[in-house]
């Protein structure tokens, strides 16, 4: 591969565009700068671990911040109350202190509980967000891998999700804990359909699965108004499929309305009710990195990905997930959740049939201009 950049110049403007991405991978830089590409393929291995250490630990660490911070902060905005402000400057010490906290609680395993899979749903839930970054571009060369089947890969190990949600209801013995886990099946079968569906919309338009040639496909100016080019994002070019693939996100990752199965009014913390310590920090951790994971994929599929002007791609990536994870918050202060019968009606109902509305008239358009 060579050190390029994708789209130097935009067409319409004749104007230097910021760099979407470098095609050289980060685990490709990362041996050339250490040197451990000249030790074969554990150099290679070892480069590729660094990169995924990387990625990892940013994303863990804007989850750090999420969960036990901002998430407090956005809220007490939203109903008019005073958030964390005790512990360091805007109470962001509450991140270390809720870490300590959690971490050193006594860890109590339920009597009868199927001890194998109890300790691996955790596991399961976490890793599965983890693993999808490893093919999302986030622009200024941080990027582990763009196989041809990069959104097919994505939508695939997020769904894993699902199998540990369900492990941690049937493993923890409790009748809620097991309604919660079969309803967060029965959730992400109903939602994860039409969510990939209207995906394939973005597919149909970018001729190709790859994320980074679908991120590089939304760089052409779509329309210029007052001197001001509006980019081919797919948000603008097709916003019906934004909203859906967005709506079924929110129901994806279980936020506002459709957090059934966690429901405290109806099945207490469905299927993380006995779970605590290290292995509810582990299912806690889960839920916001596909959140964010969440906002990643809407980022690079809709949103031009890390494009954007002056700032560098990455800040642009960052500000991009961090608006989605704003949007889940403010649903949750201001839209009450669905019954359950309700949130399965509105996903095989109402958005798989607008899905599949849509790809057909995806088609069609698509077809007609080519």
């Amino acid at each position: 591969m060579t050190g390029t950049t994708v789209a130097a110049t935009d067409a319409a403007s004749g104007l230097p565009a910021v760099p979407l991405q470098d095609t050289v991978l980060l685990p490709e830089r990362i041996g050339e700068l250490t040197g451990l590409d000249g030790f074969g393929l554990g150099g290679e291995l070892l480069a590729t671990f660094l990169a995924a250490f990387l990625i990892g630990n940013l994303m863990l660490a804007m989850t750090g911040v999420a969960g036990p911070w901002a998430k407090r902060k956005i809220t007490a905005a939203f109903t008019d109350r005073i958030a964390v402000n005790r512990l360091g400057p805007a109470g962001l010490f509450i991140i270390v202190a809720d870490s300590v906290r959690l971490l050193s609680k006594e860890l109590i395993i339920p009597e009868n509980a199927d001890r194998p899979a109890y300790d691996l749903a955790p596991i399961v839930v976490a890793a599965s967000a983890l693993l999808g970054f490893a093919v999302i571009p986030m622009g200024s060369g941080l990027h582990l891998a763009d196989p041809e089947v990069g959104l097919a890969y994505v939508f695939a190990v997020s769904g894993i999700a699902s199998l540990g949600l369900v492990m941690a209801g049937y493993a923890s013995a409790n009748k809620y804990s097991l309604l919660g886990g079969l309803r967060a099946v029965a959730q992400n079968i109903a939602y994860e359909i039409p969510l990939v569906i209207t995906g394939m919309s973005v597919v149909i338009f970018a001729g190709t699965l790859q994320m980074g040639e679908i991120v590089a496909a939304q760089h052409e100016t779509l329309v210029e108004i007052a001197g001001i080019s509006i980019p081919t994002w797919y948000a603008f070019v097709n916003p019906f499929a934004f909203v859906l693939f967005l709506v079924a996100n929110f129901a994806e990752v279980g936020r506002n309305p459709f957090d059934t199965p966690e429901a405290p009014t109806e099945i207490v913390a469905g299927y993380q009710t006995e779970y605590s310590s290290v292995h509810f920090v582990l299912i806690y951790l889960g839920e916001f990195l596909h959140i964010f994971l969440g906002g990643a994929i809407i980022a690079t599929i809709f949103l031009g990905g890390p494009a954007g002007p002056v700032l560098p791609g990455i800040v642009w990536f960052i500000i991009k997930i961090w608006a989605v994870f704003f949007a889940t918050q403010w649903l949750r202060s201001a839209v009450p959740r669905v019954r359950i019968d309700q949130l399965i009606e509105i996903g095989w109902k109402g958005l798989l049939v607008l899905s599949f509305a849509n790809l057909v008239l995806t088609a069609v358009i698509v077809g007609l201009i080519a």
